[in-house]
């Protein structure tokens, strides 16, 4: 980072988000300090178009063999160019819809597309171009924020928490769990002094999302209604659950083809689907193994809380309430980019943004490459 920003006043700044589930670029608005002062503004959502999804997956399937961060074979080089363009065109929409003067923005930060993530290789890759991205948007743009983590020794990732424990400062409950699930489910533990343990508890909804394509051609099983209709196999879960990633001591992060379907493949569409579901919920109750103490509240973000099965399963594991992060007054489509929007701050302020307790890193550690624009708009 070019530097320190001084302590104090609030920053107007604007986060971008792909997920691993791929269903679109969530751009969210907030005014921070970085550190406990949040105002947080509007989200909006930008759906991918199916060109531009299969893009994507082609990305993913492109990395698997990736060797450094440096490589970038032709289609992948395509796909981050096509993606930095398609984040341009959010930002442009966002600041149009919400009545936002550019001018007024600090920085934006940009998550782009997590293609490989093997820390155990020292490893992460996320598409993105943040050069580019600061020109055509005109504004201070962090990118790249974990891959200073991983070359430190942590797993880059989550990135979440810091951001979790500013948003439920105020609350009364603790311990409390901040659950997301996207493509790959993750955890905030926040304890009573606010102490952070954070760690990736498995598959989110990127095995509902593989089975349902593969079998119906859908890209998920809208509100569980598939996983409704099925029984959950239990010597498939067995198979499933036998995975060595769940008796590792967190910190630990997931790659989002980390598990597949096959455990389900002779089943019905109904069987898999309660099945891939029940493997979701399941692992996420039993991250409970690496807690100090039980959470007194689970709030849910991400698209899975849009999914009823799922929260019916995780309510049925725990032994306190569920519920989705909208009922402790927080937005769960705008959550991650948001953070992204305080983790960039934090990025320009020199504060750290992972922690021993969050990814394994040695010590408190900042993060984040800052590209500004330059005097010409490269086109």
């Amino acid at each position: 980072m070019h530097g320190k920003v001084a302590m104090g006043k609030l920053m107007k700044a604007i986060g971008l988000m792909s997920g691993t589930s791929l269903d679109g670029i969530d751009v969210a608005l907030i005014e921070t300090d970085g550190e406990d002062e949040v105002v947080r503004g509007p989200g909006m959502t930008f759906p991918y178009d199916d060109s531009m999804r299969r893009v994507l997956v082609n990305a993913i399937a492109d990395a698997r063999d990736l060797k450094s961060r440096d490589e970038r074979p032709y289609s992948l080089a395509e796909a981050e160019r096509a993606l930095t363009e398609s984040h341009s065109v959010a930002v442009a929409q966002f600041c149009k819809e919400a009545g936002v003067e550019r001018s007024s923005i600090a920085v934006i930060g940009f998550h782009g597309q997590t293609v490989l993530h093997r820390p155990e290789m020292g490893l992460t890759v996320q598409l993105g171009l943040g050069d580019l991205l600061a020109n055509f948007t005109r504004c201070p743009v962090v990118y790249d924020l974990r891959a200073a983590d991983v070359e430190a020794g942590g797993e880059g990732a989550p990135l979440v928490p810091a951001y979790h424990r500013a948003l439920v400062a105020k609350l009364p409950q603790r311990p409390i769990a901040i659950v997301n699930i996207g493509g790959v489910a993750n955890l905030t533990w926040i304890g009573e002094d606010g102490a952070l343990l954070a760690f990736d508890t498995g598959p989110g909804n990127a095995l509902i999302n593989d089975w349902m394509l593969k079998k119906t051609g859908a890209y998920l099983d809208s509100e569980g209604a598939t996983a409704a209709q099925g029984q959950v196999d239990e010597d498939a879960m067995i198979s499933l659950l036998s995975n060595a990633f769940f008796a590792e001591t967190p910190p630990k992060s997931l790659d989002r083809n980390a598990f597949s379907t096959d455990a389900v493949q002779g089943l019905s569409v109904e069987d898999g689907a309660a099945t891939l579901t029940a493997f979701t919920a399941r692992t996420i109750a039993k991250a409970r193994e690496h807690m100090p103490w039980e959470p007194e509240l689970w709030a849910v973000a991400g698209g899975g809380r849009r999914n009823r099965i799922i929260m019916r399963m995780l309510a049925e594991q725990v032994h306190h309430a569920v519920v989705p992060v909208e009922a402790i007054g927080l937005d769960g489509d705008s959550l991650e980019a948001e953070a992204w929007a305080y983790l960039a701050v934090r990025s320009i302020r020199g504060l750290p943004i992972t922690f021993p307790g969050t990814t394994g890193v040695a010590e408190p550690s900042s993060g984040g490459v800052r590209a500004d624009p330059t005097a010409h708009v490269i086109h």
